[in-house]
């Protein structure tokens, strides 16, 4: 009997996901932050925070997605046909914020306006439509035999756009509370103003997605609510109220790295929490991560390209964070 290897490939992508999300989270939450700042040494602040490592958080969004056409060609080939549009709306917001980030420092005064403007659309649009095409995702893909068979605007519906929203907010946090850890002065107080409600806001689209999901879905609340998971899952909501409290406390209280940090374990719980509730499936709620699977000789090959690669990205990444780490001044950073 061969090693499975499908869980193990099902665990790289959701690892590469959930870089992507937190890494570039904040750094399009930096761009939809761009509206309460007006003052232009305040967001050249904001971004030079930034600067020395955004171009490199694309990487994981890369690696989730060629793993999965590597892994799981079948839910790629599905996927991305539900997706289309809310995927292209997405990198086209990626690639307007993309070109204003490095056009902005070059910008005289006059130019400079028009080049805000596009990274606040830039990120708004890849944001809105990133969480599009998660509320899409979870609420189901229909799927007849091994081809999609919805139509090109199934996603435009009313879950869908208020996970949208829900990932504004999240990316929202990220970036005030990445602000709070990386500046200083009236940016900084300006910032825990923000991250406040922010964070009550994302606490509250937590509660009412864990409330909505098992209602709809029986198998969701089966998962949740039977006997013995209700007593290994009953941390995850716990903890979630518990980072939640964290956050809030330490934003009085001198904050540097604990908003920032509870901000990253509230993602990765509310994460988690997705990836518990649609289990074993990869395109909920028809397709499991085996039916989905490429040839185990396929997947095993592909898997020592990814075990070769994937602890260099993360060292790469953690090295870059680090040489960078510290708090940015006006005057200091990116040029």
């Amino acid at each position: 009997m061969g090693l499975d290897i499908a869980p193990l490939w099902a665990v790289i992508i959701f690892f590469g996901v959930f870089m992507y999300v937190v890494l570039d989270g904040f750094d399009l939450g930096i761009g939809m932050l761009f509206p309460f700042v007006k003052e232009k040494h305040e967001r050249d602040v904001m971004m030079n925070t930034v600067a020395p490592v955004w171009d490199g958080n694309e990487t994981w969004l890369v690696l989730g997605g060629a793993g999965m056409l590597a892994a799981f060609p079948l839910a790629y080939s599905i996927i991305l046909s539900g997706l289309y549009l809310p995927l292209i709306f997405m990198l086209l917001g990626l690639i307007f914020r993309g070109v204003a980030f490095e056009f902005r420092f070059k910008a005289n005064e006059r130019e400079r306006p028009v080049w805000d403007a596009s990274f606040i659309c830039g990120s708004y649009v890849a944001t809105f439509f990133q969480g599009v095409a998660l509320g899409t995702f979870l609420e189901g893909i229909p799927v007849s035999g091994r081809s999609y068979v919805g139509g090109p605007l199934d996603w435009a519906g009313p879950f869908p756009f208020l996970a949208g929203i829900g990932v504004i907010i999240t990316y929202l946090v990220l970036g005030s509370t990445w602000l709070v850890m990386k500046t200083e002065g009236t940016l900084h107080e300006r910032m825990i103003h923000i991250a406040r409600p922010a964070s009550v806001l994302l606490f509250l689209a937590i509660v009412a997605v864990s409330i909505w999901s098992p209602i709809r879905y029986p198998l969701v609340a089966a998962r949740w609510f039977s006997f013995p998971n209700i007593v290994f899952l009953a941390p995850v909501p716990l903890l979630v109220i518990i980072f939640t409290v964290l956050l809030q406390r330490s934003l009085s209280r001198a904050p540097l790295r604990v908003p920032f940090v509870s901000a990253l374990a509230l993602v990765f719980l509310g994460y988690t929490g997705m990836a518990i509730s649609i289990w074993p499936h990869i395109v909920p709620p028809t397709i499991t991560i085996w039916e989905a699977s490429s040839s185990p000789s396929s997947q095993a090959f592909t898997l020592i390209g990814a075990l070769f690669v994937l602890p260099i990205i993360l060292t790469y990444t953690i090295w870059s964070y680090y040489i960078f780490r510290g708090k940015v001044r006006p005057g200091e950073g990116y040029h």
